[in-house]
């Protein structure tokens, strides 16, 4: 953990050049900001039918731990809603999950 999925309007995809360069400042603002180690960051697309809402939306699922503060997650989220308009030129719904290390089972 951390995991970036980011649902985007399948006719509106970007590039694979720019979905490389979002890939690389996600896993940047995973390692950096939220200090996870690099094997555990991962960082999905998906693409979508929008219905209604945000013409994206940005869901991070991440292991609590003492150092990630509210204070630190408000500065990912800044720098995630950054990367997503510089990259896509779309506007996300971000929300993050965060899960007790007790609670999260898991394998691979």
């Amino acid at each position: 953990m951390p995991n970036v999925t980011i649902y985007i309007p399948a006719d509106e995809m970007p590039s694979d050049e720019a979905l490389a360069d979002l890939t690389a400042q996600c896993t940047e603002l995973c390692t950096g900001i939220l200090r996870a180690a690099l094997a555990n960051v991962h960082v999905i697309y998906v693409a979508v039918r929008l219905g209604r809402g945000h013409p994206a939306f940005a869901e991070i699922q991440y292991r609590l731990e003492p150092f990630r503060t509210p204070p630190v997650m408000a500065e990912f989220m800044e720098g995630l809603d950054e990367a997503i308009k510089g990259n896509t030129g779309l506007t996300a719904r971000i929300r993050c999950f965060g899960y007790e290390a007790s609670s999260i089972h898991a394998r691979n």
